[in-house]
């Protein structure tokens, strides 16, 4: 099983990321400022890239029925509503077994970081301009 300075380590390794401890959790920013959040959690390693606050999306249940019916088409990446100090949020993660070899862990980070990018093109037509 990996421990977080174990994976600092290993995705510190890639000079397109900057790699930040933040006690039980790694802060990982790519060169677009993109941040995602990776823990280990029991037998589980997740990997979470916030995308954007509900309250910019001009119809929620467009946007759902959007994620539901697209989200195969982004690899190893799904994407959840989390609530963050009372407001929700849509989060980009995938997981992957504390068990898994360094090359899948960069995988799973590098693809987070790619399906973000394609999350915010496909759903920028329901988000409202700030």
């Amino acid at each position: 099983m990996w421990t977080v300075d174990q994976l600092v380590d290993i995705l510190s390794k890639n000079d397109q990321w900057q790699v930040e401890r933040a006690d039980r959790t790694i802060v990982i920013s790519n060169q677009d400022d993109v941040k995602a959040y990776l823990a280990v959690s029991g037998e589980q390693i997740l990997v979470e890239a916030p995308l954007f606050p509900m309250s910019m999306v001009s119809d929620v249940a467009k946007l759902n029925d959007m994620v539901l019916r697209t989200h195969a088409m982004f690899p190893l990446t799904n994407v959840s509503i989390h609530t963050v100090e009372n407001d929700d949020y849509y989060v980009a993660f995938g997981s992957l077994s504390s068990q898994s070899k360094e090359e899948s862990i960069v995988i799973e980070v590098a693809t987070l970081f790619v399906n973000v990018e394609g999350f915010l093109e496909m759903y920028q037509p329901l988000l409202n301009k700030a």
